[in-house]
């Protein structure tokens, strides 16, 4: 175990509008007015394993849902995604019309039931208006109506992403600051090794020193060289090593980040495990043990971002 290296590529900081790391959890609403009501759209995205998208709309505009599944397609990678659209009929339109047919077909039928029975009260002017069909209500225009609707669903969407790229470099930065904290501890880790590997070796050399004139001095050597082996922590220390290089290469890159960062967590995580497991001086537990709470610490914002 002495004389390991402990070097770590520290790659040249990107320009900030070049990362932009991605949470999967945001808000966003956007409002307009149209002739025919008012248009609020509300956007709601967690964290999920893939993209699914979940689109409400008025029944009016219920043609549209393809073209909204692909706008949020376009603009987002991974998350749940939860879309309403709520239209609000505005107060002051035009004044419903009266269906003449329907009105005279209602007045024709209530005679015809006034002669087969005397005395029933006559349909007064509201019972004949709140009849299904007498009044129409204005003409709605889909079609225009829609194509505000998807206008405003892109500027919905560009909140959206902004406010996700606003919470992942707030993730980012909390990630960074405990791969710093990694960072130092196999920093002592390093430093700590060779001590620990000569303090080991004097340990089992007085513990064996009573017998050793009773075994075989070979076989004796064999297995001190086995068990020191066994207890050899250096591979877990280069992987571990290699995994926070790649976290801090990967954290930096445009796009879809969220699984890979999830992968190395876990192979952080089962190095961590693993250092502990072998471990054979208190200080070393120590280490560990501090190591996988910050794993675990970044694991938790790791599941958030995109």
């Amino acid at each position: 175990m002495a004389g390991l290296g402990f070097r770590f590529t520290i790659a040249a900081k990107q320009a900030s509008d070049t990362r932009m790391t991605l949470s999967m959890t945001a808000f966003a609403r956007a409002a307009a007015d149209t002739p025919a009501g008012g248009l609020t759209w509300e956007l709601r995205s967690v964290n999920h394993r893939y993209l699914e998208i979940s689109v409400r709309l008025p029944e009016e505009l219920r043609s549209i849902e393809a073209a909204v599944r692909e706008a949020v397609g376009r603009r987002l990678e991974r998350g749940k995604i939860d879309a309403t659209l709520r239209l609000q009929p505005t107060e002051a339109g035009a004044a419903p019309s009266l269906d003449r047919v329907a009105a005279n077909q209602l007045l024709a039928a209530a005679e015809e039931i006034a002669a087969l029975e005397v005395g029933l009260a006559p349909l007064s002017v509201s019972d004949v208006l709140r009849w299904p069909g007498v009044l129409r209500s204005p003409a709605l225009d889909a079609e225009s109506l829609g194509a505000r609707a998807l206008e405003l669903l892109a500027t919905a969407l560009e909140e959206l992403v902004a406010t996700r790229r606003r919470e992942g470099e707030r993730l980012r930065a909390l990630i960074e600051e405990r791969l710093r904290g990694v960072k130092a501890l196999l920093g002592r880790l390093t430093t700590l090794l060779p001590d620990v590997a000569r303090d080991y070796r004097q340990r089992l050399d007085a513990r064996l020193g009573e017998i050793r004139a009773q075994l075989d001095a070979t076989r004796l050597e064999q297995e001190m060289v086995l068990f020191a082996t066994r207890a050899d922590v250096s591979e877990e220390f280069d992987r571990l090593q290699a995994h926070v290089g790649e976290v801090e290469r990967v954290i930096g890159r445009e796009g879809q980040v969220g699984r890979r960062l999830d992968f190395l967590m876990q192979e952080l995580n089962r190095e961590a495990n693993t250092l502990a497991s072998k471990s054979v001086d208190l200080r070393l537990t120590n280490i560990a043990v501090e190591l996988k709470v910050l794993i675990e610490q970044m694991r938790e914002q790791v599941q958030n971002i995109e």
